[in-house]
């Protein structure tokens, strides 16, 4: 069977304002799913001792070692606070313009799995590692480095923002949801073994800096991906639903006339187009062909 290309090539005037709401809705909603602190302190030491039982509480260790080596932790801190909102557009761009045939579906799945990841945060608020109780045994690394980079004490965010963001929306991770997007991506539309490299290593390292850096359980990883699983599935029917709303309610579809004969097909011997001249030239260019 033959793929047919898209019917509706997307258009940077639509898909900026498109990705502008969908990301300000996001923001927003994760700003409104704060949720109770106790709950989500209770959520996050049920994830701690989960793990701990089955002996996946990687993040211990992790933080340790990004809070005893500085050369390991600042690094970390960088990448934890920005890759996230560089590397992510700057791959939805790239596809864009170079891999457009794949770009609506990357983009449909990115969109609906961030949007199921808020429905997580507002379901789970979860106290991330880095703001339990010191008695748990880990460092906040953002606020013991802060004075290397832009990040201030609270968060990520720049220096008096931190107010601004939701420090609980720890369940699932994002950071790692749009990291494996990435890696994905990379992979699937990559075509040197740098790209290769690249989606196979961005990725891990970012599971490892989310949780060595305290902003992070290891069960947190691992629902951000299952996110991205559930986003991938859905990607193709929402398409599907979205392209008959559009046929069903675009202005063409109703005023168009259908063709009478579809492109490329020929009458047969002595088959008429209806509205055809059925003049005495056929007749004529028969006796002169005959004269010759």
């Amino acid at each position: 069977m033959t793929q047919t290309a898209p019917r509706h090539r997307p258009r940077w005037w639509t898909e900026l304002p498109l990705i502008a709401v969908v990301y300000a809705a996001y923001s927003a909603g994760r700003l409104l799913a704060r949720g109770d602190v106790n709950t989500a302190v209770d959520h996050g030491l049920g994830i701690l001792r989960a793990e701990k039982a089955l002996f996946l509480d990687l993040e211990t260790p992790l933080n340790r070692l990004f809070t005893d080596v500085p050369a390991i932790g600042v690094p970390a801190d960088f990448a934890y606070a920005s890759l996230h909102y560089l590397v992510t557009p700057a791959i939805l761009v790239w596809l864009f313009r170079r891999r457009p045939a794949g770009y609506r579906a990357a983009r449909t799945w990115l969109m609906l799995s961030t949007l199921l990841g808020l429905v997580g945060f507002t379901l789970m608020p979860t106290c991330p590692p880095r703001l339990l109780d010191a008695s748990h045994g880990f460092v906040d690394t953002m606020a013991q480095y802060s004075s290397y980079g832009w990040w201030g004490a609270e968060a990520s965010a720049p220096r008096g923002l931190g107010g601004m963001t939701n420090q609980y929306a720890a369940m699932p991770s994002l950071h790692v949801g749009w990291a494996l997007w990435c890696g994905v991506m990379l992979w699937r539309h990559g075509r040197t073994p740098l790209m290769k490299t690249l989606a196979v290593a961005y990725p891990l390292i970012t599971v490892i800096v989310v949780m060595g850096t305290a902003n992070h359980y290891f069960l947190d990883a691992v629902a951000g991906a299952a996110v991205m699983g559930v986003g991938a599935l859905a990607a193709r029917p929402a398409m599907r639903l979205v392209d008959r709303l559009r046929t069903r309610f675009s202005p063409a579809s109703s005023t168009s006339e259908p063709s009478i004969v579809s492109a490329g097909c020929e009458t047969s011997a002595g088959e008429r187009i209806p509205g055809q001249r059925t003049s005495s030239a056929g007749a004529d260019d028969t006796t002169a062909a005959a004269a010759r």
